[in-house]
C-alpha cells in the first residue's frame, strides 16, 4: 500500500514547510525507511503515537516516517531546548510541547495542558512513553511511564504504538555522531490503536500502570516483529539494576553481536 505523502497544507506552517525542505531531503540520502502499517495512523483527528526510544536521532527518523504517512508530527520536548537561542523560537513555532522531565512546572506552561490543546485542535501529538531512552542492555523497551495512557483516556483519543528498528545503526544510543555512510535501512512499524477501552474514567495509579503495560506490550510486539526476536518476558526496570530512570548512564560491555556492534549493521545495496 502506497504512503499517503506529505500532510495537508492545512497543518503545515511554514516553519514545517522549511524544516521538511532541509530534513527530508538528508534524511533519504542517510537512510531508506521501509514503513508499514500507515493505514493505523488518522488520517484526520486527533491522536497519541507511542514508539520505542533507543538512540537520540529516533524523534527524527519518526517525524519523517509520520510525514510520509499524511500527518505533521508534534513531540514533547524536554523544556531546556525551548530556552536555547534560535533552536527554541523554532520548537515553538512548530507546535512542540515543553515537558519538565522532574514533573516541576514549567515556565513554559503545563505540558498535558498543552497537549490537550493539540487534541482539540485535532492534530497529533507523540509521547515516548519510557520517557528517556532504554536502558535495556539489547534495547527491548523498558518499563514505560503513564503519561501517554493519561493522554489517550483523558482526551478520549486512540493510542497508536508504533516500533522501529535500524536507527542504531545511524546514530547508537548515546553515540557522540551520525553515522550517515553507508546508507542505513530502517524498518518502521505502525499497530493498530491499543485498546484501554477497560481503563476510561479511571485515574489511580494501579489502572494507569496496567493500561501503561498493555501499551509497552504492544510496542515490544510489534519490535520483536520487526526484529524477528521474541521480546523478553520481563520488561527491564533501571530502579532493579541501580539505573537512574533519566540521563546517561554506564552502559553494559557490549557484545561483538550485540545491537549497534560495528559490523551488525546493514547498508544499502
Amino acid at each position: 500500500m502506497a504512503l499517503p505523502g506529505r500532510p495537508p497544507k492545512g497543518e503545515l506552517s511554514g516553519v514545517y514547510r522549511g524544516l521538511s525542505a532541509a530534513v527530508i531531503p538528508a534524511m533519504t540520502a542517510m537512510t531508506k525507511l521501509h514503513i508499514r502499517g500507515h493505514e493505523h495512523i488518522p488520517a484526520t483527528g486527533a491522536f497519541v503515537l507511542s514508539p520505542n526510544h533507543y538512540s537520540e536521532i529516533d524523534p527524527l527518523v519518526m517525524a519523517v516516517a509520520i510525514w510520509k504517512s499524511g500527518r505533521v508530527p508534534r513531540f514533547m520536548a524536554k523544556a531546556s531546548l525551548f530556552d536555547i537561542p534560535v533552536v527554541g523560537r523554532i520548537l515553538k513555532a512548530a507546535g512542540q510541547i515543553p515537558v519538565e522531565r522532574s514533573g516541576r512546572p514549567s515556565a513554559h506552561g503545563e505540558p498535558m495542558a498543552a497537549a490537550r490543546t493539540l487534541v482539540r485542535d485535532e492534530l497529533g501529538v507523540i509521547i515516548y512513553p519510557e520517557g528517556s531512552l532504554t536502558r535495556d542492555p539489547e534495547l527491548w523497551p523498558m518499563r514505560g511511564k503513564t503519561g501517554a495512557v493519561r493522554m489517550a483516556l483523558e482526551a478520549g483519543v486512540p493510542l497508536i504504538p508504533a516500533a522501529h528498528w535500524g536507527t542504531q545503526h545511524l546514530m547508537p544510543r548515546y553515540g557522540k555522531g551520525i553515522r550517515p555512510f553507508p546508507r542505513k535501512h530502517i524498518q518502521i512499524l505502525f499497530g493498530p490503536p491499543v485498546d484501554l477501552s477497560s481503563f476510561a474514567g479511571k485515574t489511580d495509579q494501579q489502572s494507569m500502570n496496567a493500561a501503561t503495560e498493555l501499551v509497552m506490550a504492544a510496542i515490544s510486539g510489534l519490535l520483536g516483529e520487526l526484529r524477528g526476536e521474541q521480546p523478553p518476558a520481563e520488561r527491564h526496570d533501571p530502579s532493579k539494576h541501580g539505573q537512574a530512570a533519566t540521563g546517561r548512564f554506564q552502559q553494559d560491555v557490549q557484545r561483538p553481536d550485540a545491537p549497534g556492534a560495528p559490523g551488525a549493521e546493514r547498508a544499502d545495496g
